[in-house]
């Protein structure tokens, strides 16, 4: 194992020699790196097969204001992942304020090193930070899910911010990998959280909160008066602003610890990471226009079919759901919806990558009919 931290001052005295062959051998990069595994792993040539990204800079009236956006980062979603910072670096006025923090699985097939040479290789000028999330931390509170993807101990990660990022990280967006932005994340960014609410996030209050429990839990008299006298509507995990100074001084991540281990005995949810949360903030997020997840575009969790958009404008597009734009692209079954993510897609393919980056951003000004979701918003 080894402990890279750059950009932070040490308070022990380090050989002067042992310095200079470590920064002669690795470049100087603002990002940190812990504990890295060093098992020989060989990744092929397609891993890294991804053009590297325009330059995108600050415009002339920038503060200098860090905006904070923790994302997971992993093989399997990993051409999701670059995806989405693309996007949020194309649409941003100061994209040179945007700092990611990558969380990573311990024992994904790339190790963080890999992922983070990759990143490095793609956004050459970005700033971020890539963590090592610690599965063994929640894999023994996970259950069985409709969908088996659910069941990733990645997704369980946000629940962990507040002990992955580091201490000073006051507030933080939380994106899923298979979302594109379309506007600009400072707006995301300077959303107030109001009456000590902790999170914030698009509330769907039309979708029907019951289906989100089991029997199990609305028959159970002390269960079900769960929520109190609030309202609860569904929200999507995918797409958040976290007040982490509120979430570690509430300890949330034991709440919803404590409602993963319930499940484990008694079975009152079926849909993975998601309800947990519900249970925990559901009635009591800062609302969040609509614009900013049009989600489900996935499809549902077993066919993954077609879907249109919500009616209204558009901030972001989330392709929540079993299908994911760049598999139904390679697969050549593209949904219509689908052809709004390419442009942001940087991986090499026979396609002319150079038509792909010069041209314009997309006008999402525009508002589209609502198609019903059955069951679950995803």
């Amino acid at each position: 194992m080894v402990d890279f931290r750059f950009c932070r001052r040490s308070s022990s005295s380090i050989d002067a020699v042992v310095v200079v062959l470590l920064f002669l051998s690795i470049p100087l990069l603002c990002l940190g790196i812990r504990s890295f595994p060093t098992n020989g792993e060989i990744i092929s040539d397609d891993f890294f097969g991804f053009t590297e990204a325009p330059e995108y800079r600050n415009g002339v009236d920038c503060w200098p204001e860090i905006i904070h956006v923790a994302m997971t980062l992993d093989s399997e979603y990993l051409r999701g992942s670059i995806a989405a910072v693309h996007s949020v670096l194309r649409h941003a006025t100061c994209p040179e304020n945007i700092f990611f923090h990558f969380i990573a699985a311990e024992f994904d097939p790339a190790s963080p090193r890999v992922l983070t040479r990759l990143v490095r290789n793609t956004f050459p000028s970005l700033n971020f930070k890539v963590y090592i999330f610690r599965e063994d931390s929640v894999i023994n509170l996970i259950s069985s899910s409709i969908r088996l993807a659910l069941e990733n101990p990645l997704n369980y990660a946000r629940n962990y911010l507040g002990d992955i990022l580091d201490p000073n990280v006051n507030r933080v967006i939380y994106l899923d990998t298979d979302v594109v932005l379309v506007d600009d994340i400072q707006k995301l960014w300077n959303i107030t959280l109001q009456n000590n609410r902790v999170i914030g996030a698009p509330e769907y209050c039309h979708a029907n909160f019951t289906n989100y429990f089991t029997d199990n839990f609305w028959s159970d008299p002390v269960m079900s008066r769960a929520f109190g006298s609030k309202k609860p509507c569904y929200f999507n995990t995918g797409v958040m602003v976290m007040d982490m100074r509120k979430w570690r001084a509430g300890n949330y991540r034991r709440k919803i610890e404590k409602w993963m281990e319930l499940q484990r005995k008694k079975r009152i949810y079926e849909l993975g990471s998601l309800p947990p949360f519900l249970l925990v903030f559901a009635g009591n997020i800062e609302p969040i226009d609509h614009r900013w997840n049009q989600h489900g575009l996935g499809g549902d969790n077993v066919k993954g079919s077609c879907r249109s958009l919500h009616s209204g404008p558009v901030s972001l597009l989330h392709w929540s759901g079993k299908g994911k734009p760049w598999v139904r692209h390679d697969e050549k079954r593209p949904c219509p919806l689908d052809h709004l993510w390419k442009p942001y897609d940087l991986y090499k393919s026979n396609e002319d990558h150079h038509h792909r980056h010069q041209s314009q951003p997309l006008d999402f000004s525009f508002s589209s009919n609502f198609l019903g979701y059955s069951n679950y918003l995803i």
